[in-house]
């Protein structure tokens, strides 16, 4: 059933749960008969009942009084002057079969082709005005429409792109809602001319815009509603029809039997494309045919209850056991307390574990340490690798604690530290390396072999082999080491309980925000 929330919706590119809209173009195939244009509305009414999408007739109006030039009223040799007196309906036939269209739930769509066409759409109620390929870019009649509160929909067949961004621009600087239709205006159009790629091109370049696919191809053409479907259109048009022994059908109008065969390939597609602007829910069956194929967590040595584990500890072969953790579930931020003992080569159970996933304290540290740089205005390369040092844990490294990039480390070695407020660098010194440090931004208490001294920005502090050294900030803040050669297992700490952390260093390789 038709309401203002539903047609809104249409109009939303970044809805992710409306149905498609399928428009019925009735065109002139009601022949100049109501009753013919009743029956049409009520076969195809039959026939979209059976598929879970949402529906729409259109109407075409042309004021014929006006719309044709007086030297040609009445002709019979322009085959399309004859064609639109011939279906004239009065404004009491339009409403009997708008009254139908009500009946049936269907929104009502109509096409102006004059501006006192737009007069009487409004006066009928209609819900959405369409624009017909041949009047984008018709700047009176769209002068015309801008100023209704209808919704638009608009097709742009044989438009290019300047025309388009023109309509597009007018459109939103009036705050109107509007899609656009792909259309190619061949009657009827070839499969090699449908262009269903034009779909994309009209999604790329007008992204808030809702796009469609206004068709014209061999009514048992239904393939190209699957491809279009596939490429994103929500908005679909086909002329419709009912052939009788008194009125025949044009070669691109389709039958009822026709739009069943059409709206089922549409709900195959429809269900084979499946969600939109959000990643698809798995399936029950997907994950566990999956997890078949993927290699369990096996320990390399015998592990005690209560032991700490890394990934240095593991390691992954195939095939896993029930309940065992998987290659994929492994992390460098996620810790793991053993609940029991296990054996060497031994499989490692989820159930068996204490699992501490450390990503958002990461991300958090991460945060504060890209705003202390950017409030600093001292730039960091992209391209280097960021340490992290939590000596006691992550737990305390707001207390203890010290980020690290390495800029270089040749035979001469370059680094900035960063330090947030109310950070100790805890008490360490080095039997290779000798130290120059670089105060840049913040003050600093600098403690060399029990000796404290107050740093500030400029202020240079020579550390070196053997001399204890701790730094301590309160205000947060970087400083250049300028160093020789770093070398792994270099760095000594006073507390053995630091040393005895295995897992003290967390390294992001991608540390900028």
């Amino acid at each position: 059933m038709k309401t203002k929330k539903t047609i809104d919706a249409i109009f939303d590119a970044t809805a992710t749960g409306q149905k498609p809209l399928f428009i019925f173009e009735l065109a002139n195939n009601h022949m100049g008969d109501v009753d013919h244009g009743l029956r049409i509305i009520r076969e195809i009414g039959k026939v979209a009942k059976k598929y879970p999408f949402t529906y729409a007739f259109k109407f075409q109006f042309r004021d014929i009084d006006t719309f044709i030039h007086p030297h040609y009223k009445g002709s019979t040799d322009h085959k399309y002057v004859k064609r639109f007196t011939q279906t004239r309906l009065n404004e009491s036939h339009i409403r009997r079969l708008k009254r139908e269209l009500d009946r049936f739930g269907f929104i009502s769509v109509a096409t102006p082709f004059d501006e006192p066409s737009v007069d009487l759409l409004e006066k009928l109620g209609i819900d959405i005005i369409k624009i017909a390929s041949c009047s984008f870019g018709d700047w009176p009649l769209l002068e015309r429409i801008v100023k209704t509160k209808k919704c638009i929909i608009a097709s742009v067949a044989g438009s290019d792109l300047s025309v388009i961004d023109s309509v597009v621009s007018f459109f939103r600087n009036r705050g109107k809602k509007f899609a656009l239709l792909h259309c190619v205006g061949e009657y009827p159009t070839r499969a090699d001319h449908l262009e269903i790629n034009q779909i994309e091109l009209l999604k790329t370049r007008y992204g808030s815009v809702p796009v469609g696919f206004s068709t014209h191809e061999e009514p048992d053409n239904y393939v190209s509603i699957g491809l279009a479907l596939a490429k994103g259109a929500r908005i679909f048009e086909k002329h419709v029809a009912v052939k009788t022994d008194t009125y025949d059908i044009n070669a691109y109008s389709a039958t009822p039997e026709q739009v069943d065969h059409w709206l089922s390939s549409a709900q195959l597609a429809h269900e084979m494309c499946g969600v939109k602007n959000k990643r698809a829910e798995f399936s029950e069956k997907e994950m566990m045919d999956l997890r078949q194929f993927k290699r369990g967590v096996y320990v390399k040595r015998s592990v005690k209850k209560g032991e700490k584990l890394g990934i240095q500890d593991f390691y992954y072969a195939f095939p896993n056991a029930t309940g065992q953790l998987v290659a994929n579930d492994v992390s460098k931020y996620i810790n793991y307390t053993t609940k029991s003992a296990i054996s060497k080569d031994g499989p490692v159970i989820k159930g068996a574990l204490t699992i501490e996933d450390t990503r958002e304290k990461i991300y958090a540290i991460v945060k504060s340490v890209h705003a202390l740089l950017i409030k600093s205005g001292i730039a960091v390369p992209t391209s280097v690798n960021m340490e992290i040092s939590h000596h006691y844990g992550l737990s305390k490294f707001y207390s203890y604690g010290m980020c690290m990039f390495t800029i270089v480390n040749r035979g001469y070695c370059k680094k900035l530290l960063v330090m947030l407020p109310g950070q100790c660098h805890p008490t360490q010194y080095h039997k290779k390396k000798e130290e120059t440090f670089n105060i840049l931004y913040g003050t600093f208490v600098v403690t060399l072999n029990g000796k404290k001294q107050m740093c500030n920005p400029g202020d240079v502090v020579v550390v070196e082999r053997g001399v204890r050294h701790i730094f301590a900030t309160k205000t947060g803040g970087v400083l250049e080491e300028i160093s020789s050669t770093h070398y792994l297992n270099d760095s000594f700490y006073s507390d053995p309980a630091i040393s005895r952390n295995p897992n003290r260093k967390t390294f992001i390789t991608h540390w900028t925000i």
